[in-house]
């Protein structure tokens, strides 16, 4: 933890003032029911936001402090809850509640041009951690099987008319912190986001490293696209789409792949009320992502729906049913393989 202050806030040379500092928070509670009625409270294994049956607990839960000097800034969060505890499991020690934590410099005074480092958000996908600020209560497979996080430093690049962000990514991995033991590997990120008018943004990000030891070293390629639209007044669209593979073994020139597209539908049906529909497909037929054991792996159609009530402007209740269908029996009831799962969450979400 020392070393992690010392490296985002090693400004000793700037004054800091309390204007220059940002002190916020957010809390989500949920309540998840699997109608498969897992005996260890487990949703499945792919499930790492929202992933405990039948009790009340803590989804994510952080205190974050940011500062910004205009040519100098940085975030800390610390974090707790369900999808810390799911998510970074593989992180050592302390890592596992760090959330945030990356410093930056502005490159240039003409610029919007900057450096930052450490620990942030994945560039990858339209959906966080955060589900406040997702249109959907839960999150979408392919969202919770790529990035939700990265560690390493990136160069970004916004236009004087925001229309455009650029980014380049030197990263210590597939959503790691630490490295993996035996991996010396430099991994790379890209970022082209695209807006040309406020009811349309167009993203597209890539991934390139690999995820094992050396001496095993499989190269991973992996694409993210996607739009987000306004459609009408009270109507918003994300279609979105991603693409991986992977080398089968070392130098090898065949590859495995896995595939996912997604659509969601957003009204709001007044100030207050709103509702999303979903629809995904999530294909992993050799286990790269998702290993299930079974004769076509993990193809999986999953749909959803969720109406949601915001009392305040930084509060919101949610409430989602939803359902997956796939080709396997990939899913436990009791303990005999399924094909289908269906799941009724509610949450109540609090920004401060």
């Amino acid at each position: 933890m020392k070393r992690l202050l010392a490296l985002i806030f090693t400004f000793s040379t700037l004054e800091v003032s309390s204007q220059d500092i940002n002190v916020s928070a957010y809390l989500e509670t949920y309540y998840g029911y699997d109608f498969n009625k897992p005996s260890d409270h487990e949703r499945p294994a792919f499930v790492y936001s929202h992933n405990r049956h039948n009790e009340l607990n803590l989804n994510l839960g952080y205190i974050k402090a940011t500062y910004d000097k205009g040519k100098v800034r940085s975030a800390l969060a610390v974090m707790a809850g369900t999808y810390a505890n799911a998510n970074l499991a593989a992180e050592p020690g302390v890592l596992k509640n760090i959330f945030e934590a990356n410093a930056g410099f502005r490159l240039s005074e003409s610029a919007n041009l900057w450096i930052d480092a450490g620990i942030f958000a994945s560039h990858i996908g339209f959906e966080s951690a955060v589900s406040k600020d997702c249109w959907t209560l839960t999150r979408s497979i392919l969202a919770e099987n790529s990035p939700y996080y990265e560690s390493g430093a990136k160069l970004t690049y916004i236009s004087d008319n925001n229309k455009w962000l650029l980014s380049g990514l030197f990263l210590n991995g597939w959503q790691h912190i630490q490295r993996p033991q035996g991996n010396n590997t430099p991994a790379f990120g890209t970022q082209i986001t695209f807006t040309p008018n406020p009811r349309v943004k167009l993203n597209y990000s890539t991934f390139t490293g690999n995820d094992k030891p050396d001496e095993l070293r499989q190269m991973r390629y992996f694409h993210n696209f996607y739009g987000i639209f306004q459609i009408a007044d009270k109507v918003h669209l994300i279609t979105g789409f991603d693409f991986g593979s992977e080398q089968k073994s070392r130098g090898s020139s065949d590859y495995n792949q896995w595939y996912s597209p997604v659509l969601i539908v957003k009204m709001n049906l007044n100030e207050k009320w709103a509702a999303a529909g979903r629809w995904e497909y999530y294909s992993d037929s050799q286990g790269v992502i998702i290993d299930t054991g079974t004769p076509n792996g993990f193809e999986t159609t999953g749909l959803s729906l969720n109406i949601d009530y915001s009392p305040m402007s930084n509060a919101i209740l949610r409430l989602e049913g939803k359902v997956y269908d796939s080709k396997d029996k990939v899913f436990i009831r009791d303990i005999t393989p399924v094909n289908h799962s269906s799941t009724l969450t509610a949450s109540m979400a609090v920004s401060f």
